[in-house]
């Protein structure tokens, strides 16, 4: 069969807009959400809350995630990775949409996130951060694109850590006040590793099939109880520097509800059998993000 008659080139148009918003993936959109509340939050400790900067810097960590999210759907799709996925199909490994349609649309929203970040520095003049706005996208291309994407080799849970716990809730921070804080690095580090856990989970849930395409994430080289053990304490540490940061800030106890869904999630991948106890695991974790962003930014904003 020739590929202009195969069936995925034949269903390459046929991508609904459900499909497209599925392909955003909104339940991943919390992590982004979260580090901007704690480093507003943060900035709020201070008396310097800025309200429009907040919102650019929202936009920016909203932008930059989906289009993370449709970057990886067209690398993961081109690699052949995803034929082997047993989780909710992806527009380019499903061949719903043209591959060149996916990556123009993660381009895209790349490229909503770096005007957002312009506009940032256009009101601060904080001019270098234009250096680490451009490092955030090439290293979001790369976590699955490229020839050696480090997504492949284990790294993508150091990369999360990084740009979606301290980069984006210490930047937050810093474009509203011109410093570094406490509150902020702490804050980052808590949803950091939550957002690592998240990565994790779906990980553990992928290690058959990435196994099979060659995808040797962090959870295909420990194994699966190690690295449960890894989700756990990812899980679980954000939660002492809560009781930690409660101690100067009486409010950030209510953070604490988030264990309601933090416990369940890792009792859940410890005990998950199928992908869609996993899947469920992975749903509580995102949740657990917005819930301790939620609450720590209250606990700083009170």
């Amino acid at each position: 069969m020739s590929k202009s008659t195969s069936p995925r080139s034949a269903a390459a148009n046929n991508a609904t807009a459900r499909d497209w918003i599925d392909g955003a993936r909104l339940r991943t959109l919390p992590l982004a959400f979260a580090p901007v509340a704690i480093g507003s939050g943060a900035a709020a400790v201070s008396d310097q809350f800025n309200a429009p900067i907040a919102v650019l810097c929202l936009l920016v960590a909203l932008a930059l995630q989906i289009g993370v999210n449709y970057s990886n759907d067209y690398s993961d799709g081109i690699r052949g990775t995803d034929d082997f996925r047993v989780g909710p199909a992806r527009l380019t490994g499903s061949g719903a949409a043209h591959p060149r349609r996916v990556l123009a649309v993660a381009f895209a929203f790349f490229g909503l996130s770096a005007l957002a970040g312009l506009a940032i520095v256009v009101l601060t003049g904080m001019w270098w951060f234009l250096i680490v706005g451009a490092v955030a996208i090439v290293a979001a291309w790369y976590y699955t694109g490229g020839k050696r994407p480090y997504g492949y080799a284990g790294l993508g849970e150091v990369m999360v850590f990084i740009f979606f716990g301290l980069v984006a809730t210490v930047g937050t921070t810093y474009v509203q006040t011109g410093t570094f804080s406490q509150e902020s690095l702490l804050g980052g580090i808590g949803i950091g590793l939550i957002a690592c856990a998240v990565l994790v989970v779906n990980n553990i849930r992928d290690i058959q099939t990435d196994t099979q395409a060659g995808k040797k994430t962090l959870a295909v080289r420990m194994g699966r109880t190690p690295s449960a053990v890894l989700f756990a304490l990812l899980m679980l540490v954000p939660f002492v520097i809560v009781i930690y940061l409660a101690m100067f800030y009486s409010v950030m106890f209510v953070t604490l509800f988030g264990l309601l869904l933090a416990v369940p999630a890792v009792l859940i991948t410890f005990t998950a059998k199928t992908p869609k106890e996993y899947i469920l695991a992975l749903k509580l974790s995102s949740f657990t993000g917005l819930v301790y962003g939620l609450g720590v930014a209250w606990g700083f904003f009170s």
